[in-house]
């Protein structure tokens, strides 16, 4: 059959991207604690296209995915090289989206649940292969200023920890979520019994945070992990009190 995507273009544009994406698939992460762990992932994968090429074979990313084992550096970068060589192209895209269960123990009562994550992986090679690994994390802030100002209580709420990392060496998900409760005024958990409860409010309310309070925290923890190459984090805290998201953020470099 008549090859069309194969034939010349001659309006000599390359093409970033080209590809397929919001492909909900069935994958296996690498758990720390449990080995592996199955959760569906939308996934988006793409080639750089040359000037003269007018198309690309789209249903070639999905053979490919299907080699897809336990998600892993190795299996990621072996994706890339496979779309690289089956479509002839100088560098290949790949990005997964998926949740990711931690399961956490309740601060008093110990009682676990699990507790999910919204997580990304964003990998591409040319020459050479980048990962970025990327994580959601809910978190609790207590406004310093609240509770210095108030006769009793203190304003707090949700907040989301979100960041993204470049490494050396695998650095697994629940240790990003770790640097993320380290930097809240409290974690969250996903079950808590009322002595937990007790705990956790008042755990909070012994250390208030402002958002800025709490990225800093999770860079100055970022810097000192000797894997990392590169990151950026961000707080942003749902405020209870106002019509507002309140934000900041903190990129490598500031040292």
């Amino acid at each position: 059959m008549k090859d069309v995507q194969g034939e010349k273009d001659l309006r000599r544009v390359p093409l970033k991207h080209v590809g397929i994406k919001d492909l909900r698939w069935p994958i296996v992460l690498r758990d720390r604690e449990k080995g592996t762990q199955h959760t569906v992932a939308k996934v988006t994968l793409a080639v750089d296209l040359p000037h003269d090429m007018r198309g690309t074979h789209m249903s070639r990313f999905v053979e490919c995915l299907q080699t897809l084992g336990p998600v892993g550096l190795n299996e990621i970068e072996s994706i890339l090289d496979t779309l690289k060589s089956r479509l002839q192209a100088e560098k290949a895209f790949l990005q997964l989206e998926f949740p990711y269960f931690l399961t956490k123990s309740a601060p008093v009562s110990g009682q676990t649940a699990p507790m999910d994550i919204d997580c990304v992986y964003r990998a591409e090679k040319d020459d050479t292969f980048r990962l970025r690994v990327g994580a959601v994390v809910p978190i609790q802030t207590l406004c310093p200023c609240s509770k210095e100002i108030s006769a009793y209580g203190a304003h707090n709420q949700r907040a989301f920890a979100k960041i993204e990392l470049e490494a050396h060496e695998l650095i697994w998900l629940e240790e990003i979520a770790a640097v993320a409760d380290a930097g809240a005024s409290a974690p969250i958990y996903g079950l808590l019994k009322r002595p937990d409860e007790k705990f956790v409010t008042e755990k909070a309310y012994d250390n208030p945070r402002f958002v800025e309070d709490a990225v800093r925290e999770i860079a100055l923890r970022l810097e000192e992990d000797g894997r990392i190459d590169w990151y950026r984090a961000e707080v942003e805290s749902v405020e209870s009190i106002h019509n507002h998201n309140a934000f900041a953020v903190v990129e490598k470099g500031w040292k």
